[in-house]
């Protein structure tokens, strides 16, 4: 009996743990948030006042997957940003498990890449649950409602962005900007997963 009391706790608990940490889908509103950017100011999603939306990206300075595509996001910043559609990016791990992507690491690495964009920290792991973020990198296309239009990879070449075929960040924005829905509007982001305290 006692046996059946604890696996029945455990299974609640797993079911309360899910439901809280539900992944965003299309049409939902994201959260907004606000969290530490390495010049050390806090920034929200409201603070971009003339925003047609947002590119969320959770990303991180340790993940090859992550290093391959900072330039990327780099260019894509500086097309975007004056468009209305800035690049947010979130580091989602915890730097206890990975020291490398502490909050001091995080300033190297964005002034060594001389990031145009916010690098911010998800400090005590709270933001990315609420997205559903599981990789770096990670994209969450947002229209200036904070509703998700787009969520997945960037692209399909992580390796090499001279072998790219689908631009699928740079082909939901071209819709959103055409007033239609983007084609399509998830695709499976590939990249390491999210480090979190054993």
């Amino acid at each position: 009996m006692n046996r059946l009391i604890l696996g029945l706790s455990i299974l609640l608990l797993s079911f309360a743990s899910f439901a809280q940490d539900k992944a965003l889908a299309i049409g939902d509103i994201a959260p907004d948030f606000k969290l530490m950017n390495v010049d050390d100011k806090m920034v929200a999603l409201a603070d971009y006042k003339d925003a047609n939306g947002y590119i969320v990206t959770f990303t991180c300075n340790h993940c090859p997957y992550a290093i391959m595509y900072e330039d990327r996001l780099i260019d894509l910043h500086n097309k975007y940003a004056d468009m209305g559609y800035p690049v947010v990016a979130i580091n989602p791990n915890d730097p206890e498990a990975k020291p490398a992507d502490s909050f001091d690491n995080m300033k190297v690495r964005a002034k060594e890449k001389g990031f145009p964009f916010v690098y911010l920290m998800d400090k005590g792991q709270k933001i990315y649950p609420q997205y559903g973020a599981t990789k770096t990198p990670h994209v969450f296309l947002l229209d200036a409602d904070r509703k998700v239009r787009y969520i997945g990879a960037i692209d399909d070449d992580a390796r090499d962005a001279s072998a790219v075929t689908e631009k699928f960040l740079e082909n939901a924005i071209a819709a959103l900007e055409k007033g239609e829905d983007p084609t399509p509007a998830t695709t499976k982001a590939i990249g390491c997963s999210i480090k979190t305290k054993s």
